[in-house]
């Protein structure tokens, strides 16, 4: 058989074919479009398509070493320690390789099982997909076959709840009508059905046999990762049928309410929509990670300084006249060269000190930053949504610290400040308005004008179900009849009964239908028609049966069906939705329902007084922050209809621009409307909204409303969750002013751009004048910015921009309207680049997903918008008010604990190589170590790793509580205060005392010892005895710089120093003869055996902390920090929790006790979490009431002594 190339011809004529197949009946695959022969494996074979199997790993066997090591080496501390490891193997080298070679190949060993894990996981998961089960057809009959082995073009039969393995094309359904339907909550977590149809002319290819006589050809687009769109012809015996997205059924998504459907394979593995839609999000790396490389450079300034330091000495001290060492008897040049005696001196010293850089950092905080995400943030109950079952979740732990920095924070309206439940609440139909309800933000404005809301008796026929709250007698059980426009009002309940894309579900009865939407809004309008008496029961794909009541006389109940010609579909640029339906008498109506400006631009002469009062309600209506909708309706004349229906079946056929060519056709039937009135939907604030925004501002972090709404809604959202109020000065940028009006009257397009941005310019100077001035006055007040979408699009133009930038950071809150998902991230991105602030965007549907990716910080609230924003978010969780837990208690702590673990590694480490640098001094710079290999090797690794994890992870200034109540604490973390370069030099300051005195004291006063046999020390017993200093004075450190100490804290302090201990007993007491350690052999006993090695155990570390100790008194004293004057004023409060507990505990049942007693446990004692989590760890004398030994700190003692005389301050209550 050959198949013919005729048709399409004209197509095949304009393309160039990219390959030459030698089969006659194959068209060569353009670039442009791909052509799939159905049923066909040995036509599709040359093509080589891709197999469906997938792999979601980022290795394979032969990859895994090389690109793992490459992951590895992009950071800068681990590719300067391959740099050492290689210097140590060189004659140079004064230290043995084992020093540099075995901490790095611990750590990157670490590293790379743990990639290994991970990737294993994912290897696993993929196995498991790639062997599902699908029924293909072959030889006339279902034959199961592993999802690996589809390929492109085969029949294939999905069941009832089966996942479909590849993007399919629809052919047949058990359904009538030729319809499935499909959920979707794997691509964008919308758990309400689609439905989607299939062509009639394909409905018979149902069974094996008539389904295997199926030989169509599908021309379509190239796989791209647009989910919402698709194009292409199937061509069935040279009948060609249109292809549209309501065809294509999509891998991820599950067949429900269908027995099962046939359909053929068009898109296989990596070429599904989803899997090109499966990209990584941005890799984030946060601030303090930046700001930790700048630090790593500055050590290893001091390092190359070091090494200068001590080439030059070498070189000036290594004088040839010295012939006692015998150098001019050497040969070797270098010898007799000074200059080259100190470029090799310098590399000796790098390879010496190169302990002076924390190879064990980056390790050990990625654990911390682990354990802080999965066993803090994820389990906190504080941030557990009941109703919804849903914890916190980090989805990464890269920014845990970041948290604790935020000074910008980007907000969604809807689904995020508000609840996305909605309800219809009110309704204007040919300029009289209807409801009587009074919304939360009613309320809010007469509380701040300081009147009282009387609250409105509903009316006996009154009906509150869920996505309906209206009340009016004069629209409900058919009295609209009576009203002046009765015709208007049948046309409006129809327009919301049948211009939709609502699925009904269940019986068709109107108390237990339930009805599938895309959106909320959807569901509320369907609703409502429901309850005016227009009952939407059932759905075909060309028909939707409604049951109309009171339309002919009062009581009178009738099924009608109107049939669906074409649907004009809503999207973003649209801003609109139309239904071209045909009544039963063949009267032919489009519907269409969209935002004001949209619907008021398209109406029909002659309707300016009921456009004037219709948008006076508009506003009304805005301002109790509603959500509005107008809706229009034409009569259209058969003539018309059928020449714009031919257009629109050809704008539907095009391979190109489709959507572009559906917008162009849809223009000119859209028009000559008569407006039939607008509807209002409340979505209410979600819960603690007001609260947790104040809290915020006082903590110092700025909070921008960015929404899609209309200004009068945003304000008053604004208004009612405390974001705007009335001591504010507002400035307000909007397009809707007379001479932007004027200019839109008239039509020009390049006008009204002129027009509106010279508006803005002049807009933006004079608000930034007046911001600037009233900041110069003593007591200005907070300014406030709004501006809308079509405004803001101007003001992001370059020559804009840094006005707006400007405007907006003197401003405590601005809100965004009418703004589009690029809007959202382009603000977000200027505030973050522009004014180099710390971001956090939040979110819960698809188009907030490009604003939580463009902030330094993305949270996604997992909401009802599905899951995408969750899916691309850095962190997730359930309620806007969690977002306090989130910052202020565990980003605060974070980013605190993540300070203090950097600096002391960084002091941990300095304090160690300056001993080493110091005696060098005393070697005549000549490169002799001081310590032993093993010594220097398990310093970082082993002898000082664990308390500084424990640190990482426990360490708490104050009490979660305490961290809430004074949300002035978070601006510390705003200003950096714990990772400024005067920290940095404060630690490094203390790492030159301690260093000195270890070396010093241990160094002069054993010149004159001797060991029990009467031989003084040695280089090896001084070196040792200095080392054990430097372990006890280093972990001690951890005790004196914690805020809350736990018995873990002890444990690892004290194992350390033990571990140190035991190690030297085992060390020194073995020898191996192809060693180096004869050096240290017994040297531990000997020491041991000696007064003086108890003696100055105890006094050089007493001695060298004694710095820090007077140091961290002064300045807790006299210049202490926020968070110690709170410690101060809490100082002696009980455990209050205790108390409440009890109380509560007597009126509880013993079910609702349980359920409190675990709601609490994060925060009370556990044999988990110890101490650091239930008291601030600085007050003695409440630990000691629970049980908990806590040693007090000097100037505590010091403090309250010289307080004894003073009356104690009654406490609050």
């Amino acid at each position: 058989m050959v198949r013919s190339l005729s048709v399409d011809s004209s197509a095949s004529h304009q393309r160039a074919p990219s390959r030459t197949v030698t089969l006659g009946h194959i068209q060569p695959q353009a670039p442009t479009y791909r052509t799939v022969y159905c049923n066909d494996r040995d036509s599709n074979n040359p093509v080589r398509f891709k197999g469906n199997s997938i792999s979601t790993t980022k290795y394979n066997v032969f990859t895994f070493l090389p690109k793992g090591l490459f992951e590895q080496f992009r950071r800068i501390a681990n590719i300067y320690f391959l740099g050492i490891s290689c210097l140590s193997m060189t004659p140079i080298s004064p230290v043995s390789p084992i020093t540099n070679v075995a901490p790095l190949s611990m750590v990157l060993l670490v590293s790379l099982i743990k990639e290994a894990f991970e990737d294993w996981k994912r290897f696993q998961n993929d196995m498991s997909i790639n062997n599902s089960s699908v029924d293909i057809l072959q030889d006339q009959q279902w034959v199961p076959i592993p999802w690996r082995k589809l390929q492109v073009g085969d029949i294939v039969k999905i069941k009832q709840d089966a996942f479909f393995p590849a993007d399919i094309l629809f052919l047949s359904s058990t359904n009538p009508d030729g319809i499935c339907y499909v959920e979707t909550a794997n691509l964008d977590g919308e758990t309400n059905l689609k439905i989607r149809k299939a062509f009639e002319r394909t409905w018979d290819y149902l069974v094996p046999e008539k389904a295997s006589e199926f030989k169509g050809e599908i021309q379509c687009e190239q796989p791209n990762n647009s989910l919402y769109t698709f194009t292409g012809n199937l061509v069935v015996q040279k009948q060609t049928l249109p292809l549209s997205p309501d065809q294509l059924l999509l891998r991820g998504c599950s067949l429900r309410n269908t027995e099962y459907i046939v359909g053929a394979v068009v898109f296989t593995g990596h070429e599904t929509k989803v899997m090109m839609n499966a990209m990584n999000p941005p890799s984030k790396r946060s601030t303090l990670e930046k700001k930790l490389d700048k630090l790593i450079i500055t050590i290893f300034c001091v390092l190359v300084t070091m090494c200068l330091i001590g080439a030059i000495g070498c070189s000036i001290v290594t004088d040839r006249e010295d012939y006692y060492l015998g150098l001019l008897i050497k040969p070797d040049w270098e010898y007799r060269n000074r200059f080259m005696i100190g470029f090799f001196t310098f590399f000796t010293l790098v390879t010496l000190f190169s302990s002076i850089i924390p190879i064990s950092l980056y390790v050990s905080i990625e654990m911390i930053k682990f354990i802080q995400s999965t066993q803090f943030i994820n389990r906190d109950l504080n941030m557990y949504h009941a109703e919804t079952n849903t914890p916190a979740s980090a989805r990464t732990s890269n920014l845990n610290e970041e948290l604790g920095q935020v000074e910008y924070i980007f907000s969604d309206k809807t689904g995020t400040l508000t609840r996305n439940l909605m309800e219809f609440f009110k309704c204007s139909i040919g300029g009289i308005s209807y409801g009587t309800g009074v919304t939360e933000i009613e309320r809010g404005i007469a509380q701040r004008n300081g009147l009282k809301v009387q609250e409105e008796e509903r009316s006996t026929g009154a009906i509150r179900e869920k996505g309906f709250n209206f009340d009016d007698p004069r629209l409900m059980r058919g009295a609209w009849r009576n009203e002046p426009n009765p015709d208007l009002c049948k046309e409006l309940f129809r327009c919301l009964a049948i211009c939709h894309t609502v699925l009904p579900e269940g019986d068709e009865s109107p108390e237990k239908i339930v009805y599938q939407a895309a959106s909320p809004d959807e569901s509320a309008l369907v609703t409502a028609a429901k309850n005016f008496g227009f009952f939407f029961y059932r759905r075909t794909p060309t028909m939707v049966y409604v049951r109309e009541s009171h339309v002919e006389k009062m009581g009178k109940i009738q099924d009608v069906a109107y049939e669906i010609l074409n649907v004009l579909e809503f999207n973003s640029t649209r801003k609109r939705q139309s239904v071209v339906c045909r009544f039963p008498d063949g009267r032919l109506v489009l519907y269409c329902k969209g935002a004001d400006t949209v619907i008021f631009e398209r109406l029909a002469a002659g309707m300016d007084d009921v456009r004037k009062v219709t948008r006076e309600h508009l506003e009304h209506f805005g301002s109790s922050g509603l959500r509005t909708l107008c809706l229009a309706y034409r009569d259209l004349n058969p003539e018309t209809y059928d020449s714009w229906n031919e257009k629109f079946i050809q704008a539907k056929s095009a391979l190109r621009d489709r959507e572009k060519k559906l917008d162009e056709v849809a223009e000119l039937i859209e028009k000559d409307l008569v407006l039939i009135g607008s509807t209002a939907i409340e979505d209410k604030l979600q819960e603690g909204v007001p609260n947790c925004i104040e809290t915020l501002s006082r903590a110092g972090i700025k909070i921008w409303v960015l929404t899609g709404d209309k200004m009068e809604t945003a304000i008053n959202i604004a208004y009612a969750c405390n974001l705007i109020n009335n001591d504010m000065k507002q400035f307000i940028i909007s397009s809707e002013t007379d001479a932007i009006r004027e200019a839109e009257e008239r039509g020009d397009q390049v006008e009204i751009a002129r027009v509106i941005k010279e508006e803005v310019k002049k807009e933006l100077k004079k608000s930034l004048e007046e911001a600037q001035h009233s900041l110069h006055t003593v007591a200005g007040p907070k300014l406030a910015l709004v501006i809308d979408g079509k405004c803001l699009m101007y003001a992001l133009d370059p020559s804009l921009r840094v006005t707006l930038l400007s405007l907006s950071l003197n401003c405590t809150s601005v809100v965004c309207c009418r703004v589009s998902p690029l809007q959202k991230a382009q603000v977000t991105s200027l505030v973050r680049k522009g004014a180099k602030k710390i971001t956090l965007s939040i979110g819960d549907g698809a188009n907030d997903v490009s604003m939580i990716q463009a902030a330094h910080v993305g949270i996604g609230i997992s909401g009802m918008e599905g899951m995408q924003a969750v899916m691309a978010s850095d962190f997730a969780i359930a309620q806007f008010r969690f977002l306090t837990d989130l910052l202020l208690v565990h980003g605060r702590w974070s980013y605190l604990r993540i300070c203090k673990v950097v600096m002391y590694f960084f002091y941990k480490n300095l304090t160690f190589t300056l001993t080493q640098f110091w005696f060098t001094f005393r070697t005549g710079f000549s490169g002799q170590r001081f310590y032993d290999d093993w010594f220097q090797s398990l310093y970082n690794v082993f002898f000082t790793a664990l308390p500084v994890i424990v640190l990482g992870l426990f360490e708490k200034d104050v009490s979660a509580s305490l961290s809430k109540r004074y949300p002035e604490l978070y601006r510390e973390g705003i200003r950096n205060s714990f990772f400024k370069w005067r920290v940095v030099a404060v630690w490094a300051s203390s790492a030159v005392y301690q260093s000195l005195v270890c070396y010093l004291f241990v160094t002069a006063s054993s010149f004159g010892a001797v060991n029990s046999s009467g031989k003084i020390f040695g280089l090896w017993d001084v070196s040792t005895m200095v080392f054990t200093c430097l372990v006890i004075a280093v972990n001690s450190r951890i005790l004196l710089m914690s805020n809350s100490i736990t018995r873990w804290h002890y444990i690892t302090v004290g194992g350390s120093i033990l571990a140190w201990l035991v190690f030297a007993f085992v060390y020194c007491g073995i020898m191996t003869p192809r060693d180096r350690n004869e050096n240290v052999y017994f040297v531990i006993y000997v020491l041991m055996s000696t007064f003086y090695f108890y003696f100055t155990l105890l006094l050089v570390p007493v001695v060298s902390l004694l710095g820090d100790f007077i140091f961290q008194g002064i300045e807790r004293w006299f210049f202490p920090y926020d968070y110690q004057i709170v410690q101060e004023i809490h100082r002696h409060e009980s455990d209050a929790s205790k108390a409440d507990h009890l109380e509560i505990e007597n009126e509880l049942t013993p079910q609702e006790a349980r359920s409190y007693a675990i709601s609490q446990l994060p925060r009370e004692l556990s044999r988990h979490t110890g101490f650091a989590f239930d008291s601030p760890g600085y007050e003695s004398f409440f630990a000691s009431q629970l049980g908990i030994y806590a040693p007090q700190k000097a100037w505590d003692v010091a403090r309250r002594a010289s307080m004894r005389s003073r009356p104690k301050v009654p406490k609050k209550k």
